[in-house]
């Protein structure tokens, strides 16, 4: 059986460290990114030859594009844009300011997509690229409290749909948005209801399931969450 190969981008803690060890224990070479220097990320490429490090940033257009110069076009069969932020305790209506919205706006939401638009011819047919999502990025799930969080995920999920259907669906690759669940990360918190290891087993068993392009929004277990 031929290699596979996964980016990932945003691999420095959480669950894109998690994704990094995950994939290469499936037998991926995976070209894993940081911002900055991450310990964990080195100790993990040092553990074995599968992670090759990168430094890129989802708001540099010139960090992504010097990883798609780097690589080989239709040599990725996952891509999986995990970088993104909280955006602080600001989170309601009344807090958002101009400030506030246009930075978290491009971190998580035309950040990511803009990245994966240039590193798509990248991605092989038959593909998938995985956008890091949120359920309070559901308009239909939604109850309130995260404004600032939960708007840049509905605007990630509205571009990624574009993403699809504009730019992948014709090169054969899929577009899964993705909710890791409520995770026991520096955002999750110690007490949320599963570790990192069960929510990327789960996000990795439903990407290497995909077997045709369509765009969708799934949990970590596989099920459907309404938009």
């Amino acid at each position: 059986m031929s290699e596979k190969t996964a980016i990932i981008i945003g691999a420095s803690r959480g669950l894109g460290l998690g994704f990094a060890k995950e994939l290469a224990e499936r037998g991926y070479k995976v070209i894993a990114t940081e911002r900055k220097r991450s310990e964990e990320l080195h100790v993990a490429k040092a553990n074995g030859d599968a992670i090759d490090i990168m430094q890129c940033d989802v708001t540099d257009a010139d960090s992504v594009s010097a990883i798609k110069a780097e690589c080989t076009e239709g040599s990725v069969d996952l891509l999986i844009m995990n970088a993104g932020v909280y955006g602080g305790s600001e989170q309601g209506l009344d807090q958002l300011s101009y400030e506030n919205v246009a930075n978290i706006m491009h971190t998580n939401a035309t950040g990511p997509v803009q990245a994966a638009l240039t590193l798509l011819p990248l991605v092989k047919r038959g593909g998938t690229i995985a956008m890091l999502s949120s359920m309070m990025g559901s308009i239909a799930d939604y109850s309130g409290g995260v404004s600032l969080y939960g708007m840049s995920k509905v605007a990630q999920n509205f571009l990624a749909r574009s993403l699809f259907e504009e730019h992948a669906k014709e090169r054969g690759v899929g577009v899964i948005s993705l909710h890791p669940g409520w995770v026991q990360t520096d955002m999750g918190g110690p007490d949320a209801a599963i570790d990192v290891a069960t929510s990327v087993t789960g996000m990795t068993n439903v990407l290497e399931a995909e077997s045709e392009p369509r765009h969708v929004f799934l949990n970590y277990d596989g099920s459907t969450i309404p938009w």
